[in-house]
């Protein structure tokens, strides 16, 4: 199984690269991938530098163009798409669907893979980008169990990519409002979940409390691990009590259920984590590395070598299980 790694800055992919990774995934510096933050992402030259220097260690590079071009704007995202095939990509990871029609036509040898941004989950969404567009590869949105992973791979004329590590996104992705309706700022069409110009905190009778925009989403006792304050992963009121909804604000951990994704014909596994250091992409890729490598060779598997890299110290396998269901 590849090892896919996240890059938000050059230095970050040259790091994924050196720690093992098979191929790195990254954006421009604009609305036309899901990470859109400031400090992050990558200009053209950087972009066509960092290729350069993943393709002679044997690594691929990925570029996500995985945004929702707004009606009548869809010149940036084109030019991303040409831009990125220019540079040399291996693969365009893309969403929208006007967009995977725009790069079938104008770049018909270029690789395509489908973002877990188009909310594909079944056999027959699947099926209808592979038979249309080319697609190569899906990435499976994180609402899936490894038993609906596998029905899948058995189904569908493509490869499958998979979330193994990184921030844990519990609704449906591609199709949450939430950020949205508080910010105005869509996750869908600007790239930003919760952007931290609408984040506040502050202190109330010695508890930590999270805003986001005029909505409270958490508040935090002395001493209690604090997430970022998105909206999926506020604490809520409800006639049941008072707590998450789906899943504590951890981090997503699968290494202990490789064995059973590669049974289930899985063939790529993704970290998740644009935004993070550069000594998380390389801990967090060495960790994996040692991890493939073991699965591989028949040993053991390394137990609890991340915990110290996930949120709060603490991680869950979501919806691989599905506990909540």
């Amino acid at each position: 199984m590849e090892l896919i790694c996240p890059a938000g800055t050059p230095a970050a992919l040259r790091a994924a690269v050196d720690a093992g990774a098979d191929a790195v995934y990254c954006g421009f510096a604009d609305a036309t991938n899901a990470r859109n933050f400031p400090g992050l992402n990558f200009s053209r030259p950087e972009m066509q530098a960092g290729i350069g220097y993943a393709h002679r260690r044997g690594a691929k590079v990925l570029v996500a163009i995985n945004t929702f071009p707004s009606a009548g704007g869809e010149a940036p995202w084109h030019r991303a798409v040409d831009d990125a095939v220019a540079a040399d990509a291996d693969a365009l990871i893309v969403a929208d669907i006007g967009l995977l029609d725009y790069a079938a036509r104008a770049h018909p040898d270029q690789r395509l893979h489908l973002s877990v941004q188009a909310a594909a989950a079944n056999s027959d969404a699947i099926g209808f980008y592979v038979r249309h567009f080319g697609v190569r590869r899906v990435v499976l949105p994180r609402v899936l169990t490894v038993p609906e992973i596998a029905a899948i791979a058995g189904a569908v004329d493509c490869e499958t990519e998979v979330f193994i590590f990184g921030g844990l996104c519990v609704m449906a992705e591609g199709r949450c409002s939430l950020s949205s309706h508080v910010t105005g700022q869509s996750p869908n069409m600007n790239g930003v979940c919760s952007p931290a110009s609408h984040v506040v905190y502050r202190e109330e009778n010695g508890a930590l409390v999270s805003r986001l925009g005029d909505f409270t989403i958490n508040r935090v006792a002395k001493g209690e691990p604090a997430a970022y304050p998105t909206l999926c992963k506020g604490r809520f009121k409800t006639e049941l009590g008072s707590g998450y909804l789906f899943e504590d604000p951890v981090s997503l951990d699968a290494a202990e259920i490789l064995p059973g994704l590669r049974a289930a014909g899985v063939t790529a596994l993704k970290i998740e984590g644009r935004q993070r250091s550069r000594a998380y992409i390389e801990g967090v890729v060495r960790g994996f590395r040692e991890q493939l490598d073991a699965l591989d060779a028949g040993e053991p598997l390394p137990a609890g070598r991340l915990a110290a890299l996930t949120e709060g110290q603490r991680s869950t396998l979501g919806a691989y299980r599905k506990t909540w269901r």
